[in-house]
C-alpha cells in the first residue's frame, strides 16, 4: 500500500521514528510520501527519506509557512528539486480557514510554484482548506502534470474538475467519522481509479485513534473503510488506490 501524505519527518515522531516506520512495513504500508513544509524542512525531508527504504520525498513551502518565507526561498526550491529526486512538488497550496493566513501572499507563492513544477514537469501535492475554487483557478491559468488534492473536502463538481485535470482525490481519517457524511459520500462514489488513499501522519486521526498521534500504519484500517463504504473487498481498494498513486507521481517503477 502507498500513504501518499505522510510526515514521517515531523517532530511528533523524533522520540520513536524507527518503529513507527518499522510498523508501518509490518502492516503492509511499503511506500510513504513524505512531502516538505517550507525551505528549512527540506534537508530533514531529504534525509528521512534517505533513512528509511520506501520513502520518497516531495518539497514545496505549504501555505501557512509562507509567512516566513522569502521570494529567494523559491530559487531554492527550484534548484533543490533540480538536485534530488522528488515525486512531486509540495506540499503547496492555499489554506483560507486560518484568519491570519494572509491570502495574497499564499496566492503568489502557490502560484509561482506551480510554475516551478511545470517548468520541471512534477505533479503537485495540494493543500486545500477553504480554497478550492481559488486553487481551481490557478490551476486554469498555470497548468502542471496532474497531482494529489491532499485531503479532499470538496464538491463532486469540484472533484470533477480536478480529476478533469489530471488530479487524484486524497482520502484518509476523516472518512472513517460516520459524521463526515460529505466526504464518506464523495468518497463512496466517486471513481476509485480517482482515489489515493493518505494518512496526514501524525495529523488527521481516524476516528479509533480518539484525537491521538496518526501514523502510517494505521493505513490499511482507513483502507478497509473505504473498502466498506464502496461494498467491495479491501483488496481491490489497497491493489488501485497504490496503481492510482504510482500513475500520478513521479514514484519509481510508475
Amino acid at each position: 500500500m502507498i500513504d501518499t501524505h505522510c510526515h514521517l519527518d515531523a517532530a511528533e515522531f523524533d522520540a520513536d521514528r524507527d518503529a513507527v516506520w518499522a510498523a508501518a512495513r509490518d502492516a503492509g504500508v511499503e511506500t510513504l510520501v513524505v512531502p516538505a513544509v517550507d525551505a528549512a524542512n527540506f534537508p530533514a525531508v531529504r534525509d528521512c527519506c534517505r533513512r528509511y527504504p520506501g520513502c520518497f520525498p516531495a518539497y514545496g513551502i505549504h501555505p501557512l509557512y509562507v509567512t516566513g518565507a522569502r521570494e529567494g526561498d523559491l530559487d531554492f526550491l527550484r534548484h533543490w528539486l533540480a538536485a534530488e529526486k522528488a515525486v512531486a512538488v509540495g506540499e503547496i497550496g492555499l489554506d483560507f480557514f486560518v484568519p491570519d493566513g494572509d491570502p495574497g501572499r499564499q496566492e503568489w507563492f502557490f502560484a509561482e510554484q506551480l510554475k516551478i513544477a511545470r517548468e520541471l514537469g512534477l505533479p503537485v501535492l495540494l493543500h486545500v482548506r477553504r480554497a478550492v475554487d481559488q486553487i481551481l483557478k490557478h490551476l486554469r491559468r498555470i497548468e502542471v502534470p496532474g497531482g494529489i488534492a491532499h485531503a479532499f473536502n470538496g464538491s463532486r463538481q469540484q472533484a470533477d474538475e480536478f480529476i478533469r485535470r489530471g488530479f487524484k482525490l486524497g482520502f484518509g481519517g476523516t472518512l472513517t467519522f460516520p459524521g463526515s457524511r460529505r466526504i464518506r459520500q464523495l468518497a463512496a462514489t466517486l471513481p476509485l481509479e480517482s482515489i489515493v488513499l493518505e494518512t496526514d501522519a501524525p495529523d488527521i486521526p481516524p476516528a479509533w485513534l480518539d484525537r491521538g498521534r496518526n501514523s502510517p500504519a494505521q493505513l490499511p484500517r482507513i483502507a478497509a473503510e473505504l473498502a466498506a463504504l464502496r461494498a467491495v473487498p479491501v483488496a481491490e481498494v489497497a491493489a488501485a488506490t497504490s496503481l492510482n498513486a504510482r500513475r500520478v507521481l513521479a514514484l519509481p517503477g510508475a
